[in-house]
C-alpha cells in the first residue's frame, strides 16, 4: 500500500500531466475541496473542478515540493504558472495545501493562497486596487462557480438529468 506522501505526489504528478482522471482517483468518493475561490466542493464537483482546470490549463506549468504526511494528515507546497483565460493575463500562484485521509485516499483537500495577490495578477489594475475588497472577492467566487456550472453542463449531461 502506498504511503499518503506517495498519494499526494501522485496527485500533483497527474496535475502536471493535466490528467484529471488520475487526480480524481487519488480522492475519496466523498472528498471535500476548498480554496479561496472554490469553497466547499464535494465529491464529483471537486473532481469536475480539477477536470475544468486541466482542460483550460493549456500552458500550465506546475511545481510541487515539501510533501509531508502521516497516516491522517499531509501537506505540500505547490506553484502554478498559467494564463488566466478570462483576461489573458499571466498568473504565478503560490499555494500551501493541506490534506486529510480516509480509506487510503484524500478525503479533504484545502488549498491556501493569497486571493488579493492572485486578483492583482489575473485581473490587472482592478485586482490590484480592489482585490482586497470582499465584494470583488465574492464576484471572483461567483464567476468561478458559474464557470464550473457551465463546464459541468457541457461535459456531464447525465448528472444534470
Amino acid at each position: 500500500m502506498a504511503s499518503q506522501a506517495d498519494l499526494i505526489t501522485a496527485f500533483y504528478t497527474a496535475f502536471q500531466r493535466l490528467d484529471a482522471d488520475a487526480m480524481g482517483r487519488c480522492y475519496h468518493p466523498e472528498v471535500e475541496f476548498s480554496d479561496p475561490v472554490f469553497q466547499r466542493l464535494i465529491g464529483p464537483r471537486a473532481r469536475d473542478m480539477w477536470r475544468m482546470l486541466c482542460e483550460r490549463g493549456k500552458d500550465l506549468r506546475l511545481e510541487f515540493s515539501a510533501v509531508q504526511s502521516d497516516a491522517e494528515v499531509g501537506s505540500a507546497h505547490w506553484e502554478a504558472w498559467y494564463t488566466f483565460s478570462a483576461t489573458g493575463r499571466p498568473v504565478h500562484n503560490v499555494i500551501e495545501a493541506s490534506f486529510w485521509f480516509r480509506d487510503g485516499l484524500i478525503a479533504r483537500h484545502v488549498d491556501h493562497f493569497n486571493l488579493r495577490a492572485w486578483a492583482a495578477q489575473a485581473l490587472g489594475l482592478k485586482g490590484t486596487l480592489l482585490g482586497w475588497a470582499p465584494p470583488v472577492q465574492n464576484a471572483i467566487r461567483v464567476q468561478a462557480a458559474r464557470g464550473l456550472d457551465q463546464f459541468v453542463r457541457r461535459n456531464s449531461p447525465s448528472r444534470n438529468s
